[in-house]
C-alpha cells in the first residue's frame, strides 16, 4: 500500500468553519455529559484494523486537520453553556491520534480550568508518549489515559499497527510510568478474531500486573468492527456481538477482573443534546468552505454547522449549493447533492 503526504487544514475562527458538524475535528456531543475533543485528525500508525484508515498509508484520506486552540476552546465553552451540567467529561479522542497536536498540554491545561469537567481523558496509542510528555500532563490536569495495545508480541504488534518502527518494549514501559503517575490507566485493545486472540488474556495479566484501574477500570477491550472507509484485514470476520459478549464474560471469570463495561462504570449518563438545525432529508442551502475528509468530499456551513458533503468531488470551494441532509445524528451532518 503506498503511502501519501496529505495537505493539513488549519481549521481557524479566521476560516468561519464551525467546530461542530464534522466527525473529524471539533466537538462532538452524543447526548450525555462527555464531550469528544477533536483537535487534530492525524496520526503516525497505520494500523490493519483502522476503522478511520488512519496513518501515513491511508487510502481514502485526502484532507488532515489541525484545529486552532482558542477557537476549540470558545467553542468548548458554548457548548458546556447549553449542556448546563458541572458533572462533565472531555475525552480527546481523534480520528487519528490525540498526542499529534502541537499544544495537546495546553488543551488539557486549558480544559481543566473550565469548573464543568470533572475528568479528562485521552485516547492514544502511546506512540508519541514519553515520561517527559506524562508528566506534563498530569501536572496539566489529565485525568485518565485510554492506551490501545493491541499485542504484546514483538512481530505482531508491528504487524496490527501496520508500521515496522512499532516498539512494543517501549509502550510497556510508557504503560508502566503512567500506573505510577497520578494519571489513571485504561489499556484499551481491539480484539481483532484470527490475529490476536492468545494475545487479549496476556494483555489482561499485564494490566493487572502493573496496576492499571485505579479509579476506572483497568481495560476497556474493543470489538474489531469493518467499516466501509476503514481497513480490513484479509479473512478477518468480526464477531458477533453475542459472542465478543460471552467471551468477555469468561474471561472476567478467569482473570476475576471487570471487562463488560457499561456507562456508569465511567460516570456517564444522559444530557440533553445541543440543538440539531436540520432535519433529515432537508434540502438545504450551504456554502463550499473546504476540502473534505475523504476523498470525492467537500465540507460546507450553513446554519452555524459544518456539513460533509460527501459526492462533491467536482464542486469548487467558495461556491453555493443545495444538497441534502442525510445524517444529523448527534450533531454530526452529512449531505448529499442531487
Amino acid at each position: 500500500m503506498p503511502c501519501t503526504n496529505r495537505p493539513i487544514y488549519n481549521v481557524t475562527q479566521d476560516s468561519e468553519i464551525p467546530l461542530i458538524g464534522c466527525i473529524s475535528f471539533g466537538v462532538i456531543d452524543r447526548g450525555t455529559n462527555v464531550l469528544q475533543i477533536r483537535p487534530t485528525s492525524i496520526c503516525v500508525l497505520s494500523c490493519i484494523f483502522c476503522s478511520t484508515d488512519a496513518g501515513p498509508c491511508s487510502r481514502w484520506r485526502q484532507t488532515e486537520y489541525i484545529v486552532e486552540l482558542d477557537y476549540l476552546l470558545s467553542t468548548i465553552r458554548t457548548v458546556l453553556k447549553i449542556k448546563n451540567s458541572n458533572k462533565m467529561e472531555a475525552h480527546i479522542d481523534t480520528v487519528g491520534d490525540p498526542l499529534t497536536y502541537p499544544k495537546i498540554v495546553d488543551l488539557v491545561h486549558k480544559l481543566s480550568e473550565f469548573p464543568e469537567f470533572k475528568v479528562i481523558s485521552l485516547q492514544t496509542h502511546g506512540v508519541l508518549l514519553n515520561d517527559k510528555l506524562t508528566d506534563e500532563l498530569a501536572e496539566a490536569g489529565l485525568s485518565r489515559i485510554n492506551l490501545s495495545i493491541d499485542a504484546l508480541d514483538e512481530n505482531l504488534s508491528k504487524k496490527l499497527s501496520g508500521t515496522e518502527t512499532y516498539d512494543i518494549s517501549r509502550i510497556i514501559s510508557i504503560a508502566e510510568y503512567i500506573s505510577l503517575s497520578p494519571i489513571d490507566l485504561l489499556i484499551a485493545p481491539v480484539w481483532v478474531p484470527g490475529l490476536n486472540d492468545h494475545e487479549i488474556p496476556r494483555i489482561i495479566r499485564f494490566a493487572k500486573q502493573i496496576g492499571a484501574g485505579k479509579h476506572w477500570p483497568p481495560l476497556g477491550i474493543q470489538k474489531y468492527e469493518a467499516h466501509k472507509f476503514g481497513r480490513k484485514p484479509p479473512k478477518v470476520k468480526p464477531m458477533t456481538w453475542y459472542k465478543f459478549y460471552n467471551s468477555l464474560r469468561a474471561l472476567e471469570r478467569k482473570f476475576k477482573v471487570k471487562l463488560v463495561l457499561k456507562p456508569s462504570d465511567f460516570n456517564i449518563f444522559k444530557l440533553p443534546s445541543i440543538p440539531i438545525p436540520f432535519k433529515r432529508f432537508e434540502k438545504v442551502k450551504m456554502k463550499v468552505v473546504g476540502p473534505g475528509w475523504l476523498k470525492g468530499e467537500k465540507i460546507a456551513v450553513a446554519r452555524n454547522r459544518t456539513i460533509t458533503i460527501v459526492n462533491a468531488e467536482n464542486i469548487p470551494i467558495g461556491t453555493t449549493v443545495y444538497a441534502r441532509i442525510i445524517r444529523v445524528k448527534h450533531n454530526i451532518f452529512i449531505a448529499k447533492l442531487e
